[in-house]
């Protein structure tokens, strides 16, 4: 391959990990050309760029850009894909469902800023909240109060018309 090529791939591979905010790197080493396309459709489904790269340039991307990805330097052995993904937990949650005997595995992750190494990590993956399901906790914790006061609020009411209904009606002895 020629260096112009190399520095073009190497352009785009790092374009690539800025425009997306989270990336796994995948071992596709065993798997064949029938599970490899089923991968990617899944991927193409969930939303997820996946993209196969050679490790060198995949490492000359990562070291041109301003963030340090020494911690993920290690795991590019072996043939790797890239899941890219706007989402932190959707490849980790599309790698768990699609997993036999540890096919595909996942070799490293930088998600939500952090950095995951090993194919142990990927349940702690998994269990990432999105930005939404963030907002969505936050959003349910901050109504909660309020619909408790205005339930106690409406049933106390409710007591209260009760008793004056009920003693309005009543008959004076």
């Amino acid at each position: 391959m020629r260096k112009e090529d190399k520095n073009t791939i190497i352009a785009h591979i790092a374009d690539t990990v800025k425009e997306y905010g989270h990336f796994y790197l995948v071992d596709v080493t065993a798997m064949n050309a029938a599970a490899t396309s089923e991968l990617r459709r899944a991927c193409f489904k969930a939303g997820i760029k996946l993209m196969l790269v050679k490790n060198t340039l995949l490492h000359k991307a990562l070291e041109s850009l301003e963030e340090d990805f020494s911690p993920l330097y290690n795991s590019l052995v072996g043939t790797t894909a890239i899941m890219f993904s706007n989402v932190a937990n959707a490849p980790a949650k599309l790698i768990k469902d699609k997993t036999k005997d540890g096919i595909p595995g996942l070799k490293a992750a930088y998600a939500e800023e952090s950095f995951y190494v090993g194919a142990d990590q990927l349940d702690a993956l998994v269990a990432i909240k999105s930005k939404n399901e963030v907002i969505a906790d936050v959003i349910a914790l901050l109504q909660s109060p309020a619909k408790n006061v205005i339930s106690a609020l409406q049933s106390g009411g409710n007591t209260l018309h009760g008793v004056l209904k009920t003693l309005g009606e009543r008959t004076e002895a």
